[in-house]
């Protein structure tokens, strides 16, 4: 059993994985995510301080919820995101779709070549001792 303390209310709570945030908390946190999911449908184009203001909601947890995927900027919003990687304007997530698709690649490549070296370790392992080597009668 793993009992944290809430990151918001500092109470007591059986920890289980993702933020340290007691059920109440979450609860809360994802009731306000609707309210603002609500304010963007009925407010397009709205800007994140506004939005903030509105729903009296920290700036700072709408950017996480855009990092997130679960928000996304409009194509027209003068806020944009950027790319942690090449630094790219984007509207929602941490990664541009180029360095999305780079690290996909280079993360197959890797993936392919460990599956090599496996099948050359087993391959290794199931020649007995000895054979395959050349000898010498006398």
């Amino acid at each position: 059993m793993n009992i944290r303390n809430c990151k918001n209310c500092r109470r007591l709570f059986n920890y289980i994985s993702g933020l340290p945030l007691c059920p109440a908390c979450r609860e809360a946190i994802e009731e306000k995510f609707q309210e603002i999911k609500q304010y963007i449908q009925d407010h397009p184009g709205c800007t994140i301080t506004e939005l903030s203001e509105q729903c009296e909601v920290e700036e700072g947890q709408i950017r996480q919820w855009l990092r997130e995927e679960r928000l996304e900027l409009t194509g027209t919003s003068a806020h944009l995101l950027n790319c942690e990687n090449c630094g790219a304007s984007i509207r929602s997530g941490r990664f541009c779709d180029d360095c999305k698709n780079a690290m996909a690649k280079d993360l197959g490549s890797i993936l392919h070549a460990n599956e090599v070296r496996k099948a050359q370790e087993k391959a290794a392992k199931q020649q007995k001792p000895g054979m395959g080597k050349m000898r010498f009668l006398q």
